[in-house]
């Protein structure tokens, strides 16, 4: 049974996309599972994808992988090569401005516009409403949902917003292989690190394909034929899952919720 592999959350240029396919051949190869990329190209919302039965490798976010009544099977979890990863399978948001705004912090932009993507994603909007609940921030509008990380740049650019959120990993991509873009931005503040999105296979995937697909994410590292690949991606490797890592992503939801709840400017759980 041929399965689909897809990397929508981290393609975020042609060169990048590439690379994913690439990477996704390898492992297919080297699992002996047949695996073919899957475009599912925005607007097509994240949730049409992660409910199909055929996946056999693709990102999914950590607070959906959470929160879903029937998880999908966790394969393996990206760690960026980036120093602050800390070689760790964690992210957060980078918080941007536009490079050449006045702002110097995050509290200069209360009273503005905040961007936010879609309500189950943990960078583009549950880790802002988390770290805003640490203060208190208020905002004339949010505005959204932008659903991508490119439409909160171009939203950004545009002047609709004062501030936006961006996965930092995809920032990290975005830097590396669109620099002119990258270089209109600015980070004001980020977010604390919690658990990055992961690959998984959907549920009904027998579990001797799911078991080599693991071994190949865990083992493509060490391929000296993927060294050029992975660093394109800025991956230092994959590593082991344990799904109840995840839950903290609840728990702190459920902080900001009751945190937020009683205050005006902030957008509902």
């Amino acid at each position: 049974m041929m399965l689909a592999a897809n990397a929508r959350m981290y393609a975020v240029t042609p060169t990048v996309k590439a690379a994913w396919q690439e990477l996704f051949a390898w492992v297919a190869q080297d699992a002996g599972v047949p695996l073919a990329y899957l475009d599912h190209a925005a607007p097509a919302p994240l949730e049409a994808l992660w409910e199909r039965g055929d996946l056999g490798a693709a990102f999914m976010c950590g607070f959906p992988f959470a929160s879903a009544a029937v998880k999908q099977q966790a394969l393996a979890a990206p760690i960026p090569s980036p120093p602050r990863y800390g070689g760790k399978p964690q992210y957060c948001t980078d918080l941007v401005v536009r490079a050449d705004s006045a702002f110097v912090r995050l509290s200069d932009t209360f009273g503005g516009r905040i961007g936010w993507t879609v309500e189950h994603s943990q960078s583009g909007y549950r880790a802002v409403r988390n770290h805003l609940a640490l203060r208190d921030a208020r905002y004339a509008e949010w505005v959204g949902p932008l659903v991508t990380p490119r439409r909160v740049i171009d939203a950004l650019l545009a002047g609709e917003i004062e501030v936006g959120p961006l996965d930092s990993y995809v920032h990290d991509l975005l830097r590396r292989h669109e620099p002119e873009t990258a270089a209109k931005l600015r980070v004001i503040e980020s977010t604390a690190m919690t658990p990055i999105p992961l690959l998984v296979a959907s549920p009904g995937v027998a579990d001797d394909a799911v078991a080599r697909l693991r071994n190949a994410l865990l083992s493509c590292h060490a391929a000296p034929e993927l060294a050029a690949t992975l660093d394109t991606l800025l991956l230092a490797r994959f590593t082991a899952v344990d799904v109840a890592d995840y839950d903290v992503l609840l728990d702190r939801a459920r902080a900001a919720d009751l945190s937020l709840s009683a205050r005006v400017g902030v957008p509902p759980p």
